[in-house]
């Protein structure tokens, strides 16, 4: 008896394990050259945004183990003190766009329920609450203006489906998943062909499901409506808050918080430093990946101002160096210590980026190549920089130069642009080389 119990609880692990493993058994029908072009984009920004956010809490999932009495106050009275009376999303759009991003991904429909767009399937959407204004279409309007690819996020959970139909709310629970509930898979596919067909062109989706059944399900309807669209996660790798220690085969995109949580939180939150965000940044991109860099708006649909200095900061490092991120690939060494590189496409200029200690104004740090060799055409400069000046001292060679050695090829970078007022600059420089190949000895 024991024996027989034992192996029903394996063969039920078993049956379990390819909807819970993450990228398992995932099915990938992207076009190969959309995938490039998803990689060229380099960066994004993902917006988590969603009706709870007047609580400051995690987005949707407290619903999950809450009491009857707090599920009936969640989806029931929360949804109709919705009205963000500040929501601008040419603002975000703006800022995006200053920052260097080139595709936002929003939250159309979180594992709530809760849709952020006009559906036809429920009343839990954002036209019935004070507010009654399409989000999705709002911000997918404003982010094309600037000229940016749409992606939208979606989730196969569905926790007031659960909720209204008097079954257990879970995640990776037996019986909540949204594979085991028919009726629930047909009210997705629906929700993401009115996504798909309705809101224009749609680039990028992220299907967000711990459910791969499902997860290829809906990715199946993308696909069909739209064979040029890029599924990231549900079809690529998608790491959160983590950058792989080795570089992988490209497509993959890393999701990383300004903070701690996805979602606004007006207090007890930790934002990150604006130099290791921009160090990550660096770090994806010359690992092949991507970054989509998450904000959360608050409740009255502003983007908070410690998350917008954060984008400002990413912007000014943007526009000094934002060639170092254009029509560029990864190299065949990613970075030798602190200096990480990323290559010109058909072209023999590198770009090398300096995450070390900062480099004094008007001072000069020396550092050896090896996997690289000089030319006689070779020319070096710092992004930014004319390569000569440095501000009232007239005397001094502010030039980045170089010299071909046995052990490499050896920099010796100026730095000699004034950025802030104190002449600090605690972000990383980047500087360009050009005519250089491979070190053909090493």
């Amino acid at each position: 008896m024991k024996l027989k119990a034992i192996v029903i609880i394996l063969a039920f692990m078993v049956s379990r394990s390819g909807l819970i493993a993450q990228h398992q058994g995932e099915l990938n029908l992207n076009k190969p050259e959309r995938e490039t072009w998803f990689t060229d984009l380099g960066l994004g920004l993902f917006i988590h945004w969603s009706f709870d956010v007047q609580m400051g809490m995690v987005i949707s999932h407290s619903a999950v183990g809450a009491s009857q009495d707090y599920l009936d106050r969640y989806f029931n009275q929360l949804p109709q003190t919705f009205d963000p009376a500040h929501f601008q999303p040419e603002k975000w759009a703006r800022e995006a766009s200053m920052a260097g991003m080139k595709y936002v991904v929003f939250t159309a429909k979180h594992h709530s329920g809760f849709c952020m767009f006009d559906t036809k399937t429920t009343d839990f959407n954002v036209m019935n609450t004070p507010f009654a204004t399409d989000a999705t279409r709002e911000i997918s309007a404003a982010f094309r203006k600037e000229g940016m690819a749409v992606g939208l996020y979606f989730s196969p959970d569905d926790f007031w489906f659960m909720y209204d139909k008097k079954r257990e709310i879970g995640r990776r629970k037996p019986g909540a998943m949204p594979s085991e509930n028919p009726d629930l898979m047909v009210y997705n596919k629906i929700q993401m062909k009115e996504l798909m067909t309705q809101y224009g062109t749609i680039d990028i989706v992220f299907i967000d499901g711990v459910d791969v059944s499902a997860n290829i399900e809906l990715a199946k309807v993308c696909w069909e409506l739209n064979e040029d669209v890029v599924v990231t996660r549900g079809a690529i790798k998608t790491p959160e808050q983590t950058i792989p220690d080795q570089p992988i085969p490209s497509p993959w995109e890393s999701c990383i918080t300004l903070g701690d949580q996805w979602q606004y939180r007006p207090t007890n939150e930790n934002y990150k430093n604006a130099g290791d965000l921009i160090r990550k940044m660096i770090e994806i991109r010359c690992k092949g990946g991507n970054l989509l860099l998450n904000i959360g708006p608050d409740k009255e649909g502003q983007i908070p101002p410690a998350q917008s200095g954060l984008l400002n900061e990413l912007a000014l490092w943007n526009f000094i160096n934002r060639e170092a991120f254009e029509n560029v690939e990864s190299w065949h060494v990613v970075r030798e210590g602190d200096a990480w590189f990323l290559k010109k496409k058909d072209q023999n200029t590198l770009y090398v980026f300096i995450t070390g200690k900062p480099i004094k104004f008007g001072g000069r740090r020396e550092l050896i190549l090896n996997s690289l060799m000089a030319t006689r055409d070779t020319k070096v400069s710092v992004l930014g920089h004319d390569n000569k000046t440095l501000e009232y001292s007239p005397d001094v060679m502010g030039a980045t130069t170089f010299k071909q050695t046995r052990e490499g090829l050896k920099l010796s970078v100026f730095r000699g642009q004034r950025i802030y007022n104190d002449r600090k600059w605690p972000n990383p420089i980047v500087v360009k080389l050009e005519n250089v190949i491979k070190n053909q000895i090493r």
